[in-house]
């Protein structure tokens, strides 16, 4: 970890885990709890709202994609608790769309899985990079991954609805649900 995020670090106490993935969330705890950071866990965004009843963490680690509701929706509920929160989200599903959004909400940064502990702390104690000049990519985007950041965005406007997100889509909902199911295809 880089001396700026030890720092960081050693002003925050209070961390709160929410990923579905339980051996990810242990190992990640375990090393936290060595960083002397005071770890709550939640396997589900249901759970994390628990836990927010009794505990308001400074720091929060969420996986956007789980059983359940989506991290995404945890977000306004962790700044309402405490609005100086630094939350990274985390998937292993990243698009434009969910991206834009998480920061929208109010997310400090956004990182893709898979991840390690020490790329995890930088990120929750870095800004994302917004670079002053875009570059202009020197091949055009693929269809299919222009077709996979379409069809995320209007899933995102749908809150995660299927069946309507299909029907905007003019697409079977058994189709769309197989595309989905691939991973994320790359530009």
């Amino acid at each position: 970890m880089n001396d700026s995020a030890s720092e960081a670090c050693q002003n925050h106490s209070k961390i709160l885990l929410v990923d579905d993935d339980q051996t990810f969330c242990q190992v990640l705890a375990r090393a936290m709890r060595r960083r002397n950071l005071d770890v709550r866990v939640a396997y589900s965004a249901e759970q994390g709202e628990e836990i927010l009843e009794q505990f308001k963490p400074q720091l929060a680690v969420v996986d956007l994609k789980m059983s359940g509701a989506s991290g995404l929706t945890l977000i306004p509920t962790l700044i309402n608790k405490n609005p100086k929160v630094r939350i990274l989200i985390l998937t292993g599903y990243a698009s434009i769309a969910t991206a834009v959004e998480a920061i929208r909400l109010g997310a400090a940064n956004y990182l893709c899985k898979p991840a390690d502990t020490e790329q995890i702390m930088s990120a929750l104690f870095s800004q994302p990079e917004m670079p002053h000049e875009v570059p202009v990519p020197e091949r055009p985007i693929s269809l299919e991954r222009l077709e996979y950041e379409h069809i995320q965005r209007i899933l995102l406007e749908n809150e995660g609805n299927i069946s309507e997100t299909a029907r905007q889509l003019n697409m079977h909902r058994r189709t769309l649900q197989r595309k989905l199911g691939k991973n994320p295809v790359k530009a």
